[in-house]
């Protein structure tokens, strides 16, 4: 039971992890995009990345597992190379992706807002391109964002159960992540076990909101 305890908790954090640095590199420049363009139609872009906001994760995760279904023609394109996503952990991550998208992209987005329009001139002026610029110069600006929002998009996905339920079920070692642990727990009436899951994840979630809240508190006040 230790054992499988073990796995199940690293599962998760795995599934977290891996989420998180993914999201890092979509939310970027997508946020930058939501920020920046003047694209007539980009109110559509904002209302999908927010979908996740207010959309029951059952219905992510039902239209999910159809699509990677292996009768479904997404399904189908994906299985004859060899990428099967239904009930496995990589189809966990895409879902998870999808999912934790808004907890990653809106803190981002809001911190690239209240950037001043001069810093970006000055560094235009300075002769850096717009990648030297945004990496070198606004990324240090906004890292409280980028640090709200890697700690939110990690945490959301940590405790997620609807999508991935829908998307892995309950497979040991495979896509049972202590979310589904504890209901599955609790269902059985392990109350015991359940309560180890559940005071793990309170206790790490705890611990990682506490120590970013208190680096943005000390990194703004260093301002």
């Amino acid at each position: 039971m230790e054992s499988e305890f073990l796995s199940t908790i690293a599962l998760t954090f795995k599934l977290a992890s891996i989420t998180t640095v993914i999201l890092l590199f979509i939310a970027i420049p997508l946020a930058s995009f939501l920020v920046f363009s003047k694209m007539r139609f980009k109110s559509i872009i904002e209302a999908i990345v927010s979908m996740p906001l207010v959309l029951p994760p059952s219905v992510l995760g039902f239209y999910l597992l159809i699509a990677f279904t292996p009768s479904s023609a997404i399904g189908s394109f994906l299985g004859d190379h060899g990428i099967h996503l239904a009930f496995s952990f990589n189809g966990l991550v895409v879902g998870s992706v999808l999912f934790s998208l808004p907890f990653m992209v809106h803190p981002i987005q809001s911190a690239l807002s209240q950037v001043p329009p001069s810093i970006f001139e000055a560094a235009y002026t300075l002769g850096k391109s717009k990648l030297t610029t945004m990496l070198r110069v606004i990324l240090p600006t906004i890292r409280h964002g980028v640090i709200s929002g890697i700690v939110l998009a990690f945490a959301h996905t940590v405790g997620e159960f609807g999508v991935i339920l829908m998307i892995g079920g309950n497979i040991p070692g495979e896509t049972r992540v202590a979310s589904i642990a504890i209901y599955d727990e609790v269902e059985s009436l392990n109350y015991d076990v359940a309560h180890q899951y559940a005071l793990t994840l309170f206790v790490v979630t705890f611990a990682i909101l506490l120590l970013v809240y208190t680096l943005n508190k000390k990194s703004l006040g260093a301002r």
